[in-house]
């Protein structure tokens, strides 16, 4: 009796406790000891054998703004993600990976859904997933799993849908800034931090019981630019202090990982590391994102730890996009995906790549979209596209005055994409236009995509993210 009564009232014990810790974690520091990773070694087949079992939790931490080639794994020069690093050499590195917008909230209903934005329909600021989507926590809330998501966007907030399946969904309790920590955006006006989201965190696997557990992070202090003395070692440029943000939240995450294993979980969880979006830094006279849909924005990290160590961890080279992440965590688990969706698993690429077979696209293209009116009301959409074929990407942006850029950069013998090449290779451009012209063909696949007034008061909470919304 005494079970079934925890079990019924945990989401109560987890709200009513999100002031107080989120208070508490104001004062307390957390120091990491280096041996708190306890998980036995694994192998390919075990990870083959996953959805055998029956005691599986998955932790999701979404890394608001986390550009992949800032982080060590994916090549970076400067330390500024020990913590996440380790995760990648002892799990699963998907090298080249593509979020499906710059911005947030249509980002996020792909990365969900499975589906690209022109068939979510969520590209306008007042856009909602409707009801008849169907979301991983409704899958696995159906499967059996405790179903808990904590946010800090705005974007992601129950009234636009995001909701759907959690039986606990919410914004934990702002609290005054620490002393000791800086945040580089003077707009903001959410004095919360990640820290108080990991607290918060910490409680529900306190009081969790023993249902197997689907918990979501969505994680804001790098778009807010926040870090703390100790984590301010790379300058003081607007470039600098992001990557400071980056080791700042690394070592909160690295403060969740150790209590999980402190409480056993690390052997029985899978941890998805992700990313809605990027961050540009002039490199093309852009800075920031939700305005462009190049490399530096769009590019961003996809990590699995499992279970298990795996030595040496295992990098997936074929190229791979947000709309795949739900689809291999459901195969790893031995559920099914949701019929119809644009996305795939890429288990066979883990364990293809495990055996030391090398990679391949198999033909597959992906995209990133975004609607360069999505703040604007009552405006014609003014789409930007960007189509990666293997090296190549095609980046077509349309505007204002009716006319259309075009062009085209190739990674394998320009890295960083800063070499329009659509005047020396015009097959390739007229190619991947015409893949463009077919993707905007698409309709969404609920219909007509449901939207709802949002009041001034709600308006300026989103505006206090550094949006602008006119």
């Amino acid at each position: 009796m005494r079970k079934q009564l925890l079990a019924q009232r945990w989401p109560w014990f987890v709200a009513a406790s999100v002031l107080l810790l989120v208070i508490l974690s104001t004062f307390v520091e957390v120091r990491l000891p280096d041996d708190w990773d306890r998980r036995p070694r694994g192998t390919a087949e075990d990870i083959a054998r996953l959805r055998e079992r029956d005691d599986l939790n998955v932790l999701f931490i979404l890394v608001d703004t986390l550009r992949a080639e800032r982080l060590g794994s994916y090549g970076y020069e400067r330390d500024t993600s020990p913590g996440l690093d380790r995760l990648a050499n002892s799990g699963v590195r998907f090298a080249r990976h593509l979020a499906q917008s710059t911005w947030t909230k249509s980002s996020m209903a792909s990365l969900w859904t499975g589906l690209y934005p022109a068939r979510t329909g969520v590209v306008q600021y007042n856009n909602v997933i409707p009801d008849a989507a169907q979301m991983p926590a409704e899958r696995l809330r159906e499967a059996g799993f405790q179903t808990i998501g904590l946010w800090r966007n705005g974007w992601v907030s129950p009234t636009f849908g995001f909701q759907q399946g959690f039986e606990v969904y919410q914004r934990p309790a702002a609290s005054p800034l620490p002393p000791n920590l800086q945040r580089e955006n003077p707009t903001l006006s959410d004095h919360g931090t990640d820290q108080g989201l990991i607290e918060v965190a910490m409680e529900f696997l306190r009081v969790s019981g023993h249902r197997r557990w689907f918990l979501y992070l969505h994680m804001m202090d790098l778009h807010e630019y926040t870090y703390d003395a100790k984590s301010a070692i790379f300058g003081a440029s607007h470039s600098d202090l992001y990557d400071n943000s980056i080791l700042w939240t690394d070592e909160s995450i690295e403060i969740l990982l150790e209590a999980l294993s402190e409480r056993g979980y690390l052997e029985n969880t899978i941890v998805a590391i992700v990313s809605d979006h990027g961050e540009a830094f002039l490199e093309r006279g852009y800075e920031g994102h939700a305005r462009e849909v190049y490399r530096e924005s769009t590019e961003v990290p996809f990590l699995l730890s499992l279970p298990f160590r795996l030595e040496p961890g295992i990098v997936v080279e074929s190229r791979t996009q947000n709309i795949d992440i739900w689809p291999t965590l459901f195969d790893l688990l031995g559920l099914e995906s949701p019929k119809g969706i644009d996305g795939r698993s890429r288990l066979p690429e883990i364990l293809s790549s495990a055996a030391g077979h090398p990679p391949g696209d198999g033909g597959q293209i992906a995209i990133a979209d975004l609607n360069q009116n999505w703040s604007r009301r009552n405006t014609k959409a003014l789409p930007t596209i960007a189509i990666v074929d293997g090296p190549l990407r095609y980046v077509r942006m349309d505007q204002e005055d009716g006319k259309r850029r075009e062009q085209l950069f190739d990674a394998s013998n320009d890295p960083r994409e800063l070499r329009d090449l659509s005047v020396l290779e015009p097959e390739a451009l007229e190619r991947l236009s015409a893949v463009a012209d077919s993707y905007f063909e698409t309709k969404p696949v609920w219909g007509e995509t449901p939207t709802r007034e949002i009041d001034e008061l709600e308006l300026n909470l989103l505006r206090a993210l550094g949006y602008q919304i006119e």
